[in-house]
Order: C-alpha cells, then structure tokens, then sequence
C-alpha cells in the first residue's frame, strides 16, 4: 500500500526537513518524496496538525513469549507497541524458559520475521536468570542478541556482574542493569516514606536502588565498559548518574513513563494496578527525573511493559504482581509530564537506538519508512476495545488522555487507528 501524507510537520533531528511542513510520499515502504504540494496514486491521509517523526524505540518491554503466552505474546505485544507508535521493542528475558541461550534468541527472532515492529531480545547475564554462571553470553549476541541483562532480577553478585562487564566489553555488547539491592528492598512492596507509613506497609528505601546504583558505576569504571541502568526512579539515582557522566564513565540510564507522572499518594486507595516496581516514589523523586531528562543526565524513556492475566492483579494489593503495561500510554504520559515535542522524540527514538547501537531511521527522500503520525494536541480514551495487549492491567483503561498515535508503519506494513 502507498500512502501520502499531507501538509504534515516533521519532526525527526536528523532530517534535513525538520521542522518544515511538507507532504510525505510512502512507496512500497520507503519515502520516495518530500515536498509541498505532491500528488500521487496513493491513500491520503491528512497531516495538517500533526506530526511525523521516526517511530519510537523501548528498551524495557516484556512480552511473555515464551512460557506465559497467557499474559501476551508476540502477536498482541507488536500490535500494542504499534498502536502505541513503536516500530523497535527490546524484549527483557522474564520468561520461562528465560532467554539464556542462543536457541531462545534465535527462535523469537524468526517468530517476529517482517513484522511491523523490529524486535530485539535481550539476552540473560546469567543461567537461568539465577545470578550464579554467566550464560551463553557470546553464542547469543552471534545469533543478534546486542544486550544482556537478567530483567526484572538484579545481579546480586558483585563478581559475576564484573565478569560479565568484561566479557561483554570484549565484543562490545551492553550490560542492563536493573538496579536493586535485594537484601535492603526485602519483600516491601511500596516506596519507604510518609505513604507507606500511612498505609501500614513496610517500604521499599531509595538506598535499595542508590547502593546498586553506586557499585554498578564502580565496577563499570574499574572495568572501562558500558553499563546502562533501567528504570531509575530516584533523586540520589540522577545524580549518582550525572556525577558518572561528568567523570567520563560510559554510562547511560532510562525512566519509566510512569514514573513522570504519578507519585506513591496513588497507592492510597489499594489498588494493584498501580504496583510497579521499582515502586512509585515521591513528587521530589518525580521532579529530580523530569530534570535528569531535560539536561541529559537520563538518555530514554520506556514502556516497561509488563502484562498480567486478571488474576494477578484483581487480588489483595499485598500479593498482586507488580506491574503495568505501557506501549499504548507512555507517548501520551510523556507528553502529560509536560515534555516537549523535540525531547519525547529523542529519548524515545533516537536515544534508545543509539544505546542499542541499531540503525536510527531518519526522515529523507531514498531511506525506508520507519515512522510514526501523531497528534499531539487530540484527546482519546484508552479502554478494553482499543486495548491492543492481551492483558488490560492499566490504570489508564477508562480514562481521557492526551496525545493520539494515528499511524506507524515499518517494513513496508501500516497499523492506522
């Protein structure tokens, strides 16, 4: 199918058109012209208002295939993250069996062939995600593993994250951190503060994430390799990073888009579905991120998109599964923390490719259609008919929310809602 978008705004840094208003000519999956004015034998699709940038990229996205297939799997997940405006998703290895090997890699790979959304699995730090053996590190980046990281599980061990910092260095590979001191955070399952007081729950202190944070950045200076941390969530975190940066250690770091806009108080009423972890913290917390963002000290911002059946979330909040999903929301909550145009397209597109070291698509005559059409400015409900996952454990279904995602389209395939 050819599409042409009219009088449309780019938005892309590294095309020679941005910021102008021009029509967008889409042939057989590539931009063949730019210019006011076009005309061709193609569907058209009015731009006037609207933006067009190269579609987002998330670096912390869980889909269960393979094993827990009943919470998503790669059909649902890609048709979420391209309802959400994402053509790239980096799949944490939360998933059983994990990704641990190159047979994993390989097999998730050929399952997401030409699909809309490009897909990249992570692959585990550690056998069985069990924080004891490195695994098969090497055999899994040749099979297009560029990451590793042992998902919503922290490297407890000091020396095996040393190891595997050098042994990824030795073929440039990137090492994710989730940073969380297991012995500290315990089994609290909110933010330590005056909300957690309130609620009579114990909580979760910054410190558990800090100390992770500080002997990560340690070992990744005395190594000289990268480390990137996911999901940071506190005001010490940012500047743990800022002062790493300042230093010159090669280190970069993403924020939830969740955690931009909502404090701990929305754990006041109870409810699961707003039990994330690393937990919700305070509006200081929320404030020191929004800074780290705009002055660079945060590279990207991410989905983290965890899904859940029914049963996981409809229970007491002490024992409910933490997390959200966040393809279809986390451009619109980027946009409600109050971020401009041009930085929610940064730490959303380009950023996140260039952590990854993927190709960063660009916005020009010749080059492959990888973009997104947005409208800031239009309001839209979420609910269970637009809901493109398999699972339905947001806060958000039910409510207005700013920013709609009207096309995405990658590989010569188009998602239009």
């Amino acid at each position: 199918m050819n599409l042409l978008i009219k009088s449309v705004t780019i938005t892309d840094p590294n095309s020679p058109y941005n910021g102008q208003v021009a029509d967008v000519l889409i042939e057989k999956g590539i931009i063949t012209k730019i210019a006011p004015g076009l005309e061709a034998d193609a569907e058209l699709v009015e731009g006037e208002g609207k933006h067009l940038s190269p579609g987002f990229f998330d670096l912390n996205c869980n889909i269960g295939e393979l094993g827990l297939e009943t919470k998503e799997d790669l059909k649902t997940g890609t048709a979420a993250a391209a309802a959400g405006g994402f053509t790239g998703v980096a799949l944490m290895p939360n998933t059983i069996p994990p990704v641990h090997s190159k047979a994993e890699i390989e097999y998730l790979m050929n399952r997401a062939k030409r699909s809309l959304v490009d897909v990249y699995p992570l692959g585990a730090i550690s056998h069985k995600r069990e924080g004891k053996d490195l695994a098969e590190m090497y055999d899994m980046f040749l099979s297009g593993a560029k990451a590793f990281t042992d998902g919503n599980r922290p490297v407890q061990d000091a020396g095996l994250m040393e190891r595997a910092l050098l042994y990824a260095q030795g073929f440039d590979a990137l090492i994710l951190s989730y940073p969380e001191d297991t012995a500290i955070a315990g089994k609290a399952k909110v933010n330590e503060g005056e909300i957690s007081t309130i609620l009579g729950m114990k909580g979760i202190p910054p410190l558990a994430e800090e100390l992770m944070i500080a002997r990560d950045l340690y070992l990744a200076e005395y190594t000289g390799s990268r480390i990137h941390f996911t999901t940071i969530s506190t005001t010490r975190s940012v500047e743990l990073i800022r002062e790493a940066k300042r230093k010159g250690i090669e280190v970069t770091c993403d924020v939830a888009a969740h955690h931009l806009v909502l404090t701990d108080e929305a754990l006041l009423g109870f409810d699961s579905l707003y039990k994330v972890k690393p937990p919700l913290r305070t509006r200081d917390d929320v404030n020191a991120l929004l800074k780290g963002l705009k002055d660079g000290t945060i590279d990207a911002i991410v989905s983290q998109h965890t899904p859940h059946e029914v049963e996981f979330k409809a229970v007491e909040f002490e024992v409910a599964e933490f997390g959200i999903i966040g393809l279809q929301t986390a451009f619109s909550l980027a946009l409600k923390a109050g971020l401009s145009l041009g930085l929610i397209i940064e730490k959303m597109a380009v950023a996140p490719r260039e952590i990854l070291n993927v190709e960063i698509p660009s916005i020009a005559e010749g080059n492959d259609a990888n973009l997104v059409l947005f409208d800031p400015e239009q309001e839209w409900e979420y609910n269970k008919a637009n809901n493109r996952s398999k699972s339905y454990n947001s806060p958000y279904i039910g409510q207005n929310l700013k920013g709609k995602v009207l096309l995405t389209t990658n590989n010569n395939h188009f998602y239009k809602q």
